[in-house]
């Protein structure tokens, strides 16, 4: 089969947001690198996830709602691409969409951003941290009962305002959007995955398109990492064999080790008492072919939680 000429017009949809535009920026000069021919013009949308910024995503629809009117403006035809990042991706595709790329993945670690402490177990009883993650919210609680977890949404520049503004005592962040909006210098201590495990897919970014678009799934090719793309595979697989959504305390991170894939996960009930913990691995080449393995290894760590008792955890 011949491979389709890049397409000359090419538009990348993305969230209104700063560290959206940052992603999408990122990617269209990747793009122009490789295609320096191409018009490539940037759309913004404000999103349903985006306008409600008052309760949690787990109470409003979850985070799909980044995602839908996204995924219109590519079936309309206003959008050819877009930029996301995979955190935020449903673990179901919408029927008609893919993933095309994922690129060479950011730092995937958490955050503390505080003017004045530097760990969390320093956290004195009754500080208030900021998070809208169930996630951090658990591995906050396990960490440190004492501390008053408090909902935070918003964009990252908000964030920040609020918490210098006296609102939260530290706030807990994603370290690459900090980094990629050039506020690395506000993180008081990144959180080791030992500690703390970050959610599935954090630090990387999806390239997501309509599936009948040969010609975009090429033009994105030669942006795929392939280590990147199956770690994040393995953790992926890991948190549809649990249902994993944003109602779900739930971890997943996975790393080479020379040629061993090696995934580590979490499930924990919100307030922390409760935490299971695994982690399986599996030798591979990073290459294409190892994509069904890396989604074997997360299944089978999904399912070994699953033997252990996670249903308990799920339903509470």
């Amino acid at each position: 089969m011949s491979i389709p000429p890049p397409p000359k017009h090419l538009q990348i949809a993305l969230r209104k947001s700063a560290l959206s535009l940052c992603h999408a920026e990122y990617i269209r000069g990747c793009l122009l690198a490789l295609y320096p021919a191409c018009e490539i013009v940037l759309r913004g949308i404000t999103t349903q996830g985006d306008r409600i910024i008052d309760r949690s995503l787990a109470d409003i629809g979850g985070k799909g709602l980044f995602i839908e009117e996204i995924e219109t403006a590519m079936t309309e035809g206003r959008a050819d691409l877009a930029v996301h990042s995979l955190k935020d991706m449903p673990m179901d595709m919408a029927e008609g969409f893919t993933i095309a790329a994922v690129p060479l993945r950011e730092d995937p670690r958490d955050a503390l951003v505080s003017n004045r402490f530097s760990t969390i177990e320093m956290l004195p009883t009754g500080t208030v941290v900021g998070t809208s993650s169930l996630r951090r919210e658990a591995q906050l609680r396990e960490l440190n009962p004492g501390v008053t977890v408090r909902m935070l949404r918003g964009n990252v520049p908000t964030r920040i305002r609020k918490l210098d503004e006296g609102e939260y005592d530290a706030i807990i962040l994603a370290t690459a959007g900090l980094n990629r909006l050039e506020y690395g210098n506000r993180i008081a201590a990144c959180l080791e995955p030992e500690k703390f495990l970050p959610a599935v897919g954090q630090g990387a970014l999806a390239l997501e398109c309509r599936s009948d678009r040969p010609d975009v799934i090429a033009m994105l090719a030669p942006l795929v990492d392939v280590a990147t793309l199956l770690a994040v595979t393995a953790e992926r697989a890991f948190s549809c064999a649990l249902s994993g959504s944003c109602r779900t305390p739930l971890a997943g991170h996975a790393v080479f080790r020379g040629e061993e894939l090696w995934l580590r996960g979490l499930l924990a009930s919100r307030d922390g008492t409760n935490v299971m913990r695994g982690e399986r691995s599996v030798q591979l080449s990073a290459s294409g072919e190892d994509l069904s393995v890396a989604d074997a290894l997360g299944g089978a760590l999904g399912d070994e939680f699953l033997a252990r008792g996670a249903a308990s955890l799920l339903a509470a």
